[in-house]
């Protein structure tokens, strides 16, 4: 999918191609100008850049860019953290973001943001630094083959050799990035080869006239997806549906159980957990209610829960999509739901709610509140209770890291009769890296107060982006460190029966909980952000509760890890026993 390597006129060429033929770029930084001055012209705004010698090129002409208010730049020194801010920092503005980095490594480091953005539909450009043709192969310096290095994760693999106009290849990228009717949005990678000399001639400055021109507005600027309206007839079915609302669900998945009076299963990053329909404690109710129900109607994807697995596997129960647009979390023909796209189709697969289905729902979430706030432990916050608190006090944009703590909060975030802000996850492929990354990057595009609550292995994992040089903007972020010494999420699955077994001695804490002694404090005040550890719930709500500040913080709140598959068995077997409302 790369541009033609050759230059030479042919027979065949097109008057588009001799015009570029005629006016190729005649250096590495005309290359560099000339497709900045298209993604700019195609509403790209922002560029996470990485330092390089072979990326220079880049570098400077972004340089020139930003001087003219054309772009923003954002620097880190890592690039896999690189990545995952544009993550962040796409998914909040809703619009394109680039990618440039130096040859070699460099641009493997990108590969986990490149998964994750390619299964949450997330445009990213990744403008890939690379030596020219002559050296490929030679065992020259940083040079490898990294075009298609992203393989099956990017929507397009581009090349443009050095001395040819980047604007054919620019063009499809943009095309790729912004998706089809049947292919979702995404990343793509445009590698860029450059030749000596990668600097900018002596008669150049970040004043340069190239930049004057007016930048049209953006084909990504304030677009938004039409929501459909429910308009339920007068005759419907009478059948015991529940709506399921995964990851990025969005607003509709709501407004559809609202409309037709069925009870709402909803993810805490669905972002459709406000509703009067909503089950909060529906992951443990699934043991007592499952077998009642008839069908599900699914949005979004389903990430969190084994429960919610096994309902959405089961033959017995016709389960229908709804998929009104492409998505790339997963293939064709490998889900067995029934694919919707017509509003009215759907509304007639679901049905309506028979008289006490609904309610028998709240009766039992009710009642599974009770069992869950009388088995707490008295002397430490849990993941429970700091979920509740950052939930009730959510200001502005909420990220929740992978593996344990977003199961908290899928237990422990209450429904609202209004939408609150929106929250964030990184479920495309549930990894736990680039957490802190991404939520610098929704923080900084949303310009808002932004949260971001991760277990402590998974701010471990990335902490070396609280790196922030002195000349980039410190968003209001605070960074809440759930800190119980290891990963609790393996004892509450299987590996946590194989360790109380005593079978393996001490294998699943040592290869799977990674037990460590790190102290946040130190890394917090090596950074530069302002620390902070309540010592009890009063406190922690306290912190939580007055209105962020300008600048980041680290907010460490240190629990024991003992106990944490004991309660989640507690839980389970408690609500699992309650009895079916009976009416």
């Amino acid at each position: 999918m790369g541009a033609e390597r050759s230059t030479a006129h042919t027979a065949n060429e097109s008057p588009r191609d001799l015009h570029h033929r005629e006016s190729l770029p005649n250096t590495a930084i005309d290359t560099a100008r000339d497709v900045f001055r298209t993604l700019i012209g195609a509403g790209i705004r922002d560029l996470v850049l990485s330092p390089g010698s072979r990326s220079a090129p880049l570098a400077y002409a972004a340089a020139e860019a930003e001087a003219s208010g054309k772009l923003r730049i954002h620097v880190r020194i890592d690039e896999r953290s690189a990545g995952f801010l544009a993550l962040g920092l796409a998914q909040a503005s809703g619009a394109p973001v680039a990618i440039a980095m130096t040859s070699g490594t460099a641009v493997g480091q990108l590969l986990p943001a490149i998964m994750e953005a390619n299964h949450t539909a997330t445009a990213l450009l990744v403008l890939s630094a690379d030596r020219p043709e002559e050296l490929q192969g030679t065992g020259a310096s940083q040079t490898t083959d990294q075009r298609g290095l992203f393989g099956v994760h990017v929507r397009a693999n581009l090349n443009v050799p050095a001395g040819t106009s980047p604007t054919p290849a620019v063009d499809q990228a943009l095309r790729a990035l912004a998706g089809t009717s049947k292919s979702a949005p995404g990343p793509v990678q445009l590698n860029l080869q450059f030749r000596d000399p990668l600097t900018p001639p002596r008669d150049s400055d970040l004043g340069a006239q190239q930049w004057a021109q007016q930048i049209r507005p953006g084909r990504w600027a304030g677009e938004q997806p039409d929501l459909p309206r429910w308009v339920v007839p007068g005759a419907l079915p009478a059948r015991r549906t529940v709506v399921l609302a995964g990851h990025d669900a969005g607003p509709e998945a709501q407004a559809f159980a609202q409309a037709l009076g069925l009870p709402l299963l909803a993810e805490p990053s669905s972002n459709a957990r406000f509703s009067a329909q909503l089950i909060t404690h529906y992951r443990l109710l699934l043991a007592v209610a499952g077998e009642r129900i008839e069908r599900v109607v699914l949005f979004g994807r389903p990430t969190l829960s084994r429960p919610v697995a096994r309902l959405l596997a089961n033959h017995n129960i016709p389960s229908a999509l709804y998929q009104p647009r492409a998505v790339s979390w997963y293939a064709p023909g490998r889900r067995r739901e029934r694919l919707v796209a017509d509003p009215a189709q759907l509304i007639e697969f679901a049905g309506t709610a028979p008289k006490g289905w609904l309610d028998a729902w709240r009766s039992l979430d009710a009642q599974a509140q009770g069992i869950v706030r009388d088995l707490q432990p008295s002397k430490h916050v849990n993941g429970y209770q700091l979920a509740q608190l950052l939930w009730r006090h959510r200001q502005g944009p909420l990220f929740i890291g992978s593996s344990n703590i977003v199961r908290d909060f899928d237990l422990a975030a209450a429904g609202d009769d209004r939408p609150g802000a929106r929250v964030y996850a990184n479920r495309g492929l549930a990894g736990i890296d680039g957490s802190i990354s991404t939520a610098l990057g929704l923080a900084i595009a949303s310009g808002q107060p932004t949260r971001a609550v991760l277990g402590d292995i998974t701010f471990l994992h990335e902490a070396s982006a609280l790196l922030l040089a002195p000349d980039e903007p410190r968003p209001t972020l605070d960074v809440v460190v759930y800190n119980d010494a290891g990963g609790a999420i393996f004892s509450t699955l299987e590996h946590g029966a194989v360790h109380e077994s005593g079978r393996y001695g001490q294998a699943v804490e040592r290869l799977f909980a990674t037990p460590h002694t790190a102290r946040l404090d130190a890394l917090a005040q090596a950074y530069g952000w302002k620390y902070y550890c309540p010592q009890n719930s009063g406190e922690l709500e306290e912190l939580l509760a007055a209105p962020q500040r300008a600048g980041v913080r680290l907010i460490e709140v240190r629990a024991p890890r003992e106990q944490v598959r004991a309660q989640s068995v507690q839980w389970a077997e408690a609500v699992g026993a309650l009895p079916w409302p009976e009416r």
